[in-house]
C-alpha cells in the first residue's frame, strides 16, 4: 500500500514540474509572437502610408498633362469657277435672314492639379534612404564579432536617430534574414547573438580589397 502511494506521489511531482515548464514556455512563446505582430503591424501601416502618398501621386502626375483637343478644320469653299451646278430656280423674294453664330462656351474649364512639392521631395528622399534590412547587414558584416538585438538597434538608432527604430522591428528583420541564410544566429546561455553569414563577410572583404 505505501509503495502504491510513494510511485503515486513521484508521478504527480513529475507531470507537476512537466506542466510548470511547458506552461512558462508557452507564456514566453506567446509574448515573442504578440511582440512580432506588433513589430508587423507597424510595417504594415507604414507600407500603407507610403501607398496612399504614391497613390497621391500618380493621380497627380496623371492629371498634369491634359488630353489634346483636336482642331477643327475648316473646310473649302467651292469658287465660282469650280461651281459646275445648274443656276437654281429664282425664289420668291423674301426677306435677308443673317446665319446664327453658335455660342461660345464660357464654361470655366478645370485646372489640373499640380503635384504637391513637399511630398514629392518627401517620397524621392525616402526612396533614396537605405532600407533597414541592407543597413543591418552592413552593420553586422563590420563587425568582428555577433551582436545582440539591442547592441544592433542602439546602433541603428545612433547612426539614424530620425527613423525612429525599434527593437522589436529590428528582431523581426534579423530573423527573416536568418531564413534566407544571409544572417548567423548565435546562442551564448539564454542570450541570443546575430552575425553576418561566411558569404556576406567575404563579399564586404573582397569590397574592402577592391576599393583600397
Amino acid at each position: 500500500m505505501s509503495e502504491n502511494t510513494t510511485t503515486s506521489t513521484e508521478l504527480t511531482s513529475q507531470y507537476t514540474a512537466q506542466v510548470t515548464t511547458d506552461l512558462e514556455r508557452n507564456l514566453k512563446e506567446q509574448e515573442r509572437i504578440h511582440q512580432e505582430i506588433a513589430a508587423l503591424q507597424q510595417q504594415l501601416a507604414s507600407l500603407q502610408l507610403d501607398h496612399s502618398v504614391l497613390v497621391n501621386m500618380h493621380q497627380a502626375l496623371g492629371l498634369t498633362v491634359p488630353a489634346a483637343e483636336p482642331v477643327p478644320t475648316a473646310e473649302p469653299e467651292p469658287t465660282a469657277e469650280a461651281d459646275t451646278s445648274p443656276a437654281p430656280a429664282p425664289a420668291k423674294k423674301a426677306g435677308t435672314r443673317r446665319p446664327r453664330q453658335p455660342k461660345k462656351d464660357t464654361t470655366p474649364k478645370a485646372k489640373a492639379p499640380k503635384a504637391s512639392p513637399s511630398a514629392a521631395a518627401k517620397s524621392e528622399a525616402k526612396s533614396a534612404e537605405p532600407t533597414l534590412v541592407s543597413l543591418i547587414r552592413d552593420h553586422l558584416a563590420a563587425q568582428g564579432e555577433p551582436r545582440s538585438t539591442a547592441e544592433i538597434a542602439a546602433a541603428m538608432g545612433e547612426t539614424h536617430p530620425d527613423r525612429g527604430i525599434k527593437a522589436t522591428v529590428v528582431r523581426t528583420t534579423l530573423e527573416g534574414l536568418v531564413a534566407k541564410g544571409l544572417v548567423q544566429r548565435v546562442k551564448q546561455g539564454s542570450s541570443v547573438y546575430y552575425t553576418a553569414s561566411a558569404e556576406e563577410q567575404a563579399s564586404t572583404d573582397a569590397q574592402t580589397d577592391t576599393a583600397s
